[in-house]
């Protein structure tokens, strides 16, 4: 009876271990929609309150009198995207470190189902 209690417990951490991936990639897909509204909304310099294209368009780049192409804010974007990339790596890792763990489990008790039926 032991090794049932042990078994519900390694699936316990499992799961766990999936719901923490899952978590992570849900921030890391935030980080990536806030990324996709700060590179394709219109935005506002600083200055003259002068409106802006998005920064994904360069209908700016060649009109250096606008004032648009200085506040763009590459750092913020990059640093966005840079934030987002390790959040996905470590959640897809967790994730799938808790899946094959589950399945692992299921696979371990059908076999030794079988095995006793068998026997």
């Amino acid at each position: 009876m032991r090794s049932l209690v042990y078994d519900n417990a390694f699936r316990a951490r499992a799961r766990r271990t999936q719901g923490w991936g899952l978590g992570l990639l849900a921030l890391a897909v935030l980080l990536w929609i806030w990324l996709a509204v700060l590179l394709f909304t219109p935005y506002e310099t600083g200055e003259s309150d002068h409106d802006c294209t998005s920064r994904f368009t360069s209908e700016n780049l060649h009109d250096s009198d606008s004032g648009c192409v200085n506040e763009r804010d590459w750092p913020e974007l990059l640093a966005v995207l840079g934030a987002s990339v390790p959040v996905a790596v470590i959640g897809s890792v967790l994730y799938t470190s808790g899946s094959v763990s589950h399945r692992m489990a299921e696979h371990l008790a059908e076999v030794t189902r079988l095995d006793r039926a068998s026997a």
